[in-house]
Formats: structure tokens, sequence, C-alpha cells
């Protein structure tokens, strides 16, 4: 054979897949299809542990402005926790909205007594944002919240 007559039936080959005349998947190598497959379940993994890490996040967020608002007064504990959860997330998740509460009675018992501060963290992500950083071409998103508890401490002045 020369040259010539191996790449016409490469490209008879080629037309014949095209045009759909008795060619199909059926005809393509078993490797190529396999490899499509492992290639979409590699994203799909990739995708799932993106997702967890940042549903991790948000967790280390809430339990960055729990610890947070537990260390502060009364007054400043919502402005700290806040901080502290931007703080948390800044280089693992953008969130598109991001909101932080504070609640409990750790702030207000009195001197000597024990009291919990409980932080929730909710976080609108979108998909995009999962599957490739920076780019807004998937319009979906979701929403992660995680709360967490810190303790106050009974003998620290409020």
């Amino acid at each position: 054979r020369t040259s010539g007559e191996v790449g016409a039936g490469t490209m008879k080959f080629i037309r014949k897949i095209l045009r759909d005349e008795n060619g199909g998947a059926e005809d393509l190598p078993g490797y190529t299809l396999l490899t499509l497959i492992a290639i979409g379940c590699i994203g799909i993994i990739a995708l799932f542990g993106r997702f967890t890490q940042a549903d991790n996040s948000v967790q280390a967020a809430a339990y960055a402005a729990a610890r947070d608002a537990s260390l502060s007064r009364a007054g400043d504990a919502v402005p700290h926790a806040i901080s502290a959860a931007q703080l948390a997330l800044r280089d693992n998740v953008n969130c598109a909205s991001l909101n932080v509460t504070v609640s409990g009675n750790g702030l207000t018992t009195g001197l000597g007594e024990a009291g919990t501060v409980s932080a929730t963290v909710v976080c609108t992500i979108t998909a995009s944002e999962l599957v490739f950083p920076g780019w807004n071409g998937i319009p979906t998103s979701f929403t992660v919240t995680k709360t967490a508890f810190s303790p106050v401490d009974p003998y620290r002045e409020r």
C-alpha cells in the first residue's frame, strides 16, 4: 500500500461515521468509548470533591465565627463573627451571598455562669464556582448552611 491508499481509507472511515452509513459508536475502537466514560467519571468525582471542599469550608467558617463571637463582648460579637467567617472562606469558597447569625445565651449570662454562643453561616454558591472558579457560565446555585457552637468562659468580663 502507498500512503495515499491509507489516507483514503481513513477518510472513507470518517465519512462513513459522520454520515451514519452503518457506521456508529460500534465502529469506534473500544478504548475511545472507555476513555470518554473515564473522563466523565473523573469529572463527576472532581465535582463531588469540590462540593465536599466547599461544604467543609463553610463548616470551618461557622466554627471560626462561633469562636470569635464567644471571645468578643456582647455588643461587637456579630461584626467579629462576620469577619471571622469571611476570613475563613477567603481562599476556599466565593459565596454569592453570605449571611452570619449569632445566637445563644453565652454573652448575656452573669459572671461565673456558663453559656454558649452559636453561629450559623449561610453561603450561597454558584455551580460554576465549583466547576470552573471565576467562570459564570452555569446559572444554577445552591445554599450551604452550617452551625457551630462555642462555650463562653464563665469568668471572663462581658
